[in-house]
């Protein structure tokens, strides 16, 4: 297993066992996106010229509030030179989170904007379908032409015209 999945995994326990677990997603998310702001700060914890003991030092003067789980948690990841995977932790921990809530990320792409009760319905089809709360997004690519793409979790459904064109083609062409 992939040492971010690890770290990931041991915090998500540790704040699933606290009922903590939305409050460290929070937090957890809040402080990558500091440090994937500042290059001062990745310079900072990344460093191999500071030692682990000032860089805690500077960590817990810049995150006073924070839940003790994940404060122990970004000390950790000092104390053993492991701080560049917080990008991927945060990816792994939202993984886990989704699981544990449940939802299911699905893409609606279309060719024009869809009005506001049709994509309702498809998400309500898709939650009927699969027993899980969806969070909806929808695109708007002209190049589709027509139809939908729908990226459900990991699983494209294209019925797109721009589709249907391409395999048009290759079955005319194949067929010369």
């Amino acid at each position: 297993m992939e040492a971010a999945r690890v770290y990931a995994d041991a915090l998500f326990r540790a704040a699933k066992e606290d009922g903590k677990l939305d409050a460290v997603r929070d937090q957890l998310a809040e402080f990558t996106d500091a440090v994937e702001q500042s290059h001062e700060l990745q310079l900072f914890l990344f460093s191999p010229y500071f030692t682990s003991q000032e860089k805690i030092e500077g960590l817990r003067k810049a995150i006073d509030g924070i839940e003790p789980e994940m404060e122990n948690f970004l000390e950790l990841l000092i104390e053993k030179h492991r701080m560049p995977l917080i990008f991927r932790i945060r990816r792994e921990f939202e993984d886990l989170w989704r699981k544990e809530n449940k939802l299911l990320d699905v893409t609606v792409t279309s060719a024009i904007e869809l009005d506001p009760a049709v994509l309702e319905e498809i998400g309500g089809e898709i939650e009927k379908q699969t027993g899980q709360a969806v969070q909806l997004e929808s695109r708007v690519d002209d190049s589709i032409l027509g139809g939908l793409v729908l990226q459900v979790g990991n699983m494209v459904l294209d019925a797109s015209i721009r589709n249907r064109l391409e395999k048009l083609r290759k079955s005319i062409a194949s067929a010369a």
